[in-house]
C-alpha cells in the first residue's frame, strides 16, 4: 500500500534541498486545488512555505517539468482535437513577460489568423489555430484583456466550448483564464505576491508555461523582455529565464523558442489601453505611424517564429515576410473584424478609432532644451501610465480606457528646445501632476547621440 504525501514533509524535503519526486510534487499541488473550507488539505501557510523553499532552493530540470505539468492539469485544458475545421490542426501561440506600449498580441493573432485562413497550407502542412490566453496590467506592465475590453461588448472571458466554436470561424480567439484552466496557479500566484516569492524564475516558469501548454500548443513563441522596462532586474536573469521555459516547453513536447527583445523604452506610439488598440488599428489599415515602427517590426518578426515553427514558410526571415504581406495587404484588419465580432465586439468604432479616444484632460511634456533623447527608465514610464488611471496597483482595480501617453519621440531621436516629448492623458485632471513630474525626472536629452540596443538582443532555442 502507497504512503500518503504530507505536505510538511514536501516542504521539509525542499528547504532541506532535498530533490522531490514527481509523486510529491503532484500530491502537493492536488492539495490546493481539492482543499475546501472544511477540509485544509494543505493550508495558506504551507504553500507560501513551499514558495519560498523552491525561491530559495531552486528546481532542477525534472522538477520544473513535474511542476509545470501538475499545474497544467490541476483543472481543465483545452483539446485542439475538438477543432474539426482544419485536418489535421496546429495550435501555436506567443507570451511576452510584460512590458511598456506592447500590444504584439493585437496584431500578431489576426497575422497568424489570416495565414491560416487566408493562405492555402502546403500540402501535408496543417492549419493554424491561435488559442491566445492572455492577462491584464499589475505594476508597470500593461495587460492585453483590459486593452481588448476598451471595445463594446467584446468578452474576452470565453469558456472552452465558446474558445473551440471561435477558433473554427476565425482561426485565433483572445481570452482571459478561466476559473478552471490552471486553478492551481491562481492560489500560488496571488500567495506569490504577498511572501516575497514573485521574483523566483523557476516559479515565474511554471506559472507562465502551466497556462500556455493548457492550450494543447503544438509550438510557443516567447517575447522575453530585457531592459529597462523588463520584469527581470538583468539582462543575465532574463535570458536565463528564457532557457528555463524553452527547457520546460520543449520536454513538454512543445516546440519553444524565445526571442530577448529590448524594453528600454515603450513598444510604438501608445502606452495606456484604448490608444494602444487606436494604434493597431491604424497599423492593420495601413496608416503607419512613424512612432509605430518597432512594433510593426517585433510583431512580423514573432509572427514570422510562429508561421515558421508551424511549417508555413522555411525559415522564420521569410515567416517575417510573408507576417508583413499579410499584415500590408489587409488581410489581418478582416481577420481582426471577424475575431472581434465572433467574440460579441461592436466593430462599427474601428472606422474612426481616433474618435473613440475621449480623455478628459491632456497635457503635453515638452523637450526644454535641444539635443538627444539619450534615456529613460522604461519602468518609471510605464507608471507613469499606471498613476494616469491606465493601469492597477493590485489585483481588481478598476483601469480607465482612455488613461495613457503618446511618445513623440524614440531614443536617438533628435530635439528641438520647446518640441513635444510625450502627451499624456488621463479621466481625472488631478492626475496629470505626478506622472508628467516623473516623465520630466527619466526622460534625459543629452548633447550627443545615444549607443542603442537591437531591438532583438538573442534568440534562444532548444540546440
Amino acid at each position: 500500500m502507497t504512503q500518503p504525501i504530507h505536505p510538511i514533509d514536501v516542504i521539509l524535503h525542499k528547504r532541506d534541498g532535498l530533490i522531490l519526486s514527481d509523486a510529491e510534487i503532484q500530491a502537493f499541488i492536488r492539495a490546493i486545488v481539492e482543499r475546501t473550507a472544511d477540509n485544509q488539505l494543505v493550508t495558506d501557510a504551507q504553500i507560501a512555505s513551499f514558495l519560498m523553499a523552491v525561491f530559495q532552493r531552486g528546481l532542477n530540470q525534472q522538477e520544473l517539468a513535474a511542476l509545470t505539468q501538475a499545474m497544467r492539469y490541476s483543472g481543465d485544458t483545452f483539446d485542439a482535437a475538438t477543432l474539426d475545421a482544419f485536418t489535421p490542426v496546429f495550435c501555436v501561440d506567443k507570451h511576452s513577460t510584460g512590458g511598456v506600449g506592447d500590444k504584439t498580441s493585437l496584431l500578431i493573432a489576426p497575422t497568424l489568423a489570416a495565414a491560416g485562413l487566408a493562405h492555402l497550407t502546403p500540402a501535408g502542412v496543417p492549419g493554424i489555430c491561435v488559442p491566445m490566453i492572455s492577462g491584464r496590467s499589475l505594476g508597470h506592465t500593461g495587460g492585453t484583456l483590459d486593452k481588448l475590453e476598451t471595445i463594446p461588448g467584446f468578452n474576452t472571458q470565453l469558456n472552452l466550448t465558446q474558445l473551440a466554436d471561435t477558433l473554427r470561424k476565425c482561426g485565433a480567439a483572445l481570452i482571459g483564464q478561466t476559473p478552471r484552466i490552471v486553478p492551481a496557479d491562481r492560489t500560488l500566484y496571488s500567495l506569490r505576491d504577498h511572501t516575497g516569492t514573485v521574483e523566483s524564475p523557476f516559479l515565474i516558469t511554471a506559472s507562465i508555461m502551466s497556462k500556455k501548454l493548457a492550450e494543447s500548443l503544438n509550438a510557443l513563441v516567447l517575447d522575453v523582455k530585457v531592459g529597462s522596462g523588463a520584469f527581470m532586474p538583468t539582462y543575465e536573469q532574463s535570458k536565463f529565464l528564457a532557457q528555463l521555459m524553452v527547457q520546460t516547453g520543449e520536454s513538454s513536447g512543445t516546440r519553444t523558442v524565445a526571442l530577448l527583445t529590448s524594453m528600454d523604452q515603450p513598444l510604438g506610439r501608445f502606452s495606456g489601453n484604448w490608444v494602444e488598440v487606436w494604434e493597431c488599428i491604424d497599423i492593420m489599415q495601413g496608416k503607419r505611424h512613424a512612432m509605430s515602427h518597432d512594433l510593426i517590426e517585433l510583431s512580423n518578426i514573432l509572427s514570422g517564429w510562429m508561421l515558421h515553427l508551424a511549417g508555413h514558410t522555411a525559415t522564420p526571415e521569410e515567416g517575417v515576410k510573408l507576417a508583413n504581406q499579410i499584415l500590408q495587404s489587409g488581410e489581418a484588419y478582416k481577420a481582426w473584424l471577424n475575431i472581434i465580432a465572433a467574440q460579441g465586439g461592436d466593430t462599427s468604432i474601428f472606422q474612426t478609432p481616433a474618435a473613440f479616444h475621449k480623455p478628459r484632460a491632456t497635457r503635453i511634456l515638452k523637450a526644454q532644451a535641444p539635443g538627444y533623447l539619450a534615456s529613460m527608465d522604461c519602468k518609471q514610464v510605464g507608471w507613469a501610465v499606471q498613476r494616469l488611471g491606465a493601469g492597477r496597483a493590485k489585483p481588481g482595480d478598476p483601469v480607465s480606457a482612455h488613461a495613457g501617453i503618446e511618445m513623440h519621440a524614440k531614443l536617438g531621436d533628435k530635439l528641438e528646445a520647446g518640441q513635444p516629448l510625450a502627451t499624456l492623458f488621463t479621466e481625472d485632471p488631478a492626475l496629470l501632476d505626478e506622472p508628467e513630474h516623473m516623465l520630466r525626472e527619466t526622460l534625459e536629452v543629452s548633447t550627443s547621440p545615444p549607443a542603442l540596443q537591437p531591438l532583438i538582443r538573442e534568440v534562444v532555442a532548444q540546440k
